[in-house]
């Protein structure tokens, strides 16, 4: 089995593990009828849910319910010289959604100016999910701050289903960017388009004797405040440890029994808080894929098989794709739907 191949000792850890902290049956899973069984209940217009069934239901992936994104932001997010440099036919943005394509994945998300290169081709080919706010390098010392590059109606005019957003949770600015992408997405639901939020913590005060901006209990925190906004997915580092409130002195509140009841240091029971945040489900959970590098495969499985069993949405993998070879970015993207796509592998 190839999952087990690249899982190695991981394996039954993690495909055998029984989630005893938040039960199953109380999270609202993903499935063939998502947009009727939840979302047909919210305020969403007929439009949104017209978008989000868009979404559902293309690619390989399309009509189960789960999510195979590609995301390609990094030119602005990490430098296109940083991004593409290893790849450099991706500086073309035709290749970007030719990739996204290939890999069977539901929709492609980017920035403004690469989705507009190539709307009239590919927009009624693919959903186009148009990231709208950006962190650029470029200022010189660099700062880490979302700005808007894009306005709501251009993502409407070129023809896509959803936009897409940042807020540095955490981060000095974290309230301008609450109210900026509070307006943006009230505007994309007025114009029947999805909406899809990366949650991600910021600030230096997060690192102490580990990376606190990837522990479930303040991750799972941002994921409560992204569907506040009314988000419809939520994509969100996948947590790898817990105890952020615990680590911080005289911050937020949290209860003892976020640690000894609600989660375990299991990674798919840290990432079902991360679920349970997302108002048990009823936004969808997509994890993040993360950086590329020698052990990308087997990276890409744990963090589906982990998402799936969590009762997550599905994954949005970009730099692990893009920054290979355009075959092997498609056989990355192949494997990650094929967790998806099996039914062997189980909510946990």
């Amino acid at each position: 089995m190839e999952i087990e191949k690249y899982l190695r000792e991981e394996t039954l850890y993690l495909l055998d593990h029984v989630c005893r902290t938040i039960s199953k049956d109380k999270i609202h899973l993903p499935g063939p009828s998502f947009t009727d069984r939840i979302m047909g209940s919210s305020d969403r217009s007929n439009r949104v849910l017209g978008s989000l069934q868009q979404l559902f239901d293309h690619g390989r992936l399309g009509g189960t319910g789960y999510l195979s994104l590609l995301p390609v932001d990094q030119g602005v997010e990490h430098s296109a010289g940083a991004s593409f440099a290893p790849n450099p036919e991706y500086f073309d943005p035709e290749n970007i959604v030719k990739l996204a394509i290939e890999g069977g994945c539901n929709a492609v998300a980017s920035t403004l100016g690469v989705l507009g290169a190539v709307s009239r081709k590919y927009a009624h080919k693919i959903p186009f999910l148009v990231k709208l706010n950006h962190n650029e390098l470029l200022s010189y010392p660099n700062t880490f701050d979302q700005i808007y590059f894009a306005q709501v109606e251009q993502a409407w005019n070129m023809g896509a289903v959803a936009v897409g957003a940042t807020i540095y949770f955490g981060s000095p600015e974290s309230d301008r960017q609450i109210q900026e992408t509070s307006k943006a997405f009230k505007r994309a639901h007025e114009l029947g388009m999805a909406t899809v939020l990366w949650c991600y913590l910021r600030n230096d005060a997060f690192t102490k004797d580990k990376d606190y901006s990837v522990s479930a209990d303040l991750t799972g925190q941002a994921n409560h405040l992204g569907v506040t906004i009314e988000a419809d997915i939520i994509k969100q580092k996948q947590p790898s440890t817990n105890g952020g409130y615990l680590a911080l002195k005289d911050f937020g509140k949290t209860s003892d029994l976020v640690y000894s009841k609600l989660t375990t240091d299991h990674p798919i029971d840290l990432t079902r808080y991360q679920v349970a945040n997302c108002y048990m489900g009823r936004a969808g959970l997509i994890n993040s894929g993360g950086a590329s590098g020698k052990d990308d495969f087997a990276a890409a499985t744990r963090t589906a098989v982990i998402n799936k069993r969590a009762g997550g949405m599905g994954l949005i993998s970009g730099r692990k794709a893009f920054q290979r070879p355009m075959k092997e970015g498609v056989k990355l993207l192949h494997l990650i739907q094929d967790i998806y796509l099996d039914s062997s592998i189980t909510i946990a």
